[in-house]
């Protein structure tokens, strides 16, 4: 039997029938903030996932995987915190509701976590037991894998790789901190140094590296943003020690101007045996990544000694 597998953003719900082996049979995708968020998004997934298992003539599966943006209880299957930026989310109880409704068990776990979980199952990290997963965008998101499992934390909330800081009288961060990762880091760090430093009004990530061969200045501020990456990227190889280092978000996609000098400058600054070996890889799963992530969260939780690998 099937399972159903929920990817909850802050802008979208992608839902999808899995089999065990992580091949995603029907997906489909709906808006969330329609209405800037005035109806709960747990409303918004409880109505959506029965239309979508009507349109397909969906009538039993073994169980629900859910992955969901926010700080997620993992034990209870609920949000509860979202850093203030989305309205009446904070307190949903996916699991419950979810549970009560289908007659079927049902796990939650963070979006970013359920990448890193991906990544693990069934993509570029299938052959590692340790595992950095770092997601580049608008903030800075993430995963750690040991020893073949997700980092949780006490609470479920491990992992908040946007928020550990680099420099202590450095920028202030929106959860209060100071010098978080993020705030250097992603992407939005990237196009606010390139708006200021060279009084461009509008540009976007993919704009910036399309410049970078015939532009000198932004080519300048791109390479010490990914000093700025690697920074971070050093200092979670040095707690970890992980067999591989992967960046998901649409950077990922740019190999050159990228990939290769993040990797080059991770293997030059970390300490000589945390660097060897070490791969610095872009993710693969891309979209996908969060639903396949819930599903074997939730095939673990299932007691699978042995958990059969697909291919996507």
């Amino acid at each position: 039997m099937n399972y159903l597998a929920l990817d909850i953003g802050g802008t979208a719900l992608k839902i999808a029938i899995v089999n065990e082996n992580g091949k995603i049979l029907i997906s489909d995708k709906y808006p969330v903030n329609f209405d800037n968020y005035k109806t709960p998004i747990i409303d918004t997934v409880l109505k959506e996932t029965d239309k979508f298992l009507a349109d397909n003539k969906i009538e039993s599966f073994k169980g629900v995987a859910v992955s969901a943006t926010g700080q997620i209880d993992v034990n209870k299957g609920e949000v509860i915190g979202t850093g203030g930026n989305i309205k009446n989310y904070e307190g949903s109880k996916f699991k419950e509701k979810i549970e009560e409704k289908y007659k079927v068990k049902a796990t939650v776990i963070n979006d970013a976590n359920a990448a890193a979980l991906g990544e693990l199952f069934l993509g570029n990290g299938k052959n590692s037991k340790n595992i950095v997963m770092i997601t580049i965008g608008t903030g800075v998101g993430g995963g750690i894998v040991v020893n073949g499992e997700i980092l949780n934390g006490r609470l479920g909330i491990g992992g908040e790789l946007g928020h550990f800081s680099i420099n202590n009288k450095g920028k202030k961060c929106t959860c209060g901190n100071t010098g978080c990762y993020e705030q250097y880091a992603s992407m939005s760090a990237l196009i606010k140094r390139v708006k200021e430093e060279l009084d461009i009004n509008d540009i976007n990530g993919k704009e910036i590296f399309e410049q970078i061969n015939h532009n000198e200045k932004m080519k300048e501020i791109v390479d010490r943003w990914i000093e700025d990456v690697a920074c971070g990227v050093v200092s979670l190889v040095h707690i970890f020690n992980p067999d591989i280092v992967l960046i998901g978000g649409a950077v990922s996609e740019q190999k050159e101007l990228f990939i290769d000098k993040l990797r080059k400058l991770v293997k030059e600054r970390a300490m000589k045996n945390f660097a060897k070996d070490l791969k610095v890889e872009p993710a693969k799963l891309k979209n996908d990544a969060g639903i396949i992530g819930a599903l074997y969260y939730l095939l673990k939780g299932e007691n699978k000694d042995e958990l059969q690998y697909g291919e996507i």
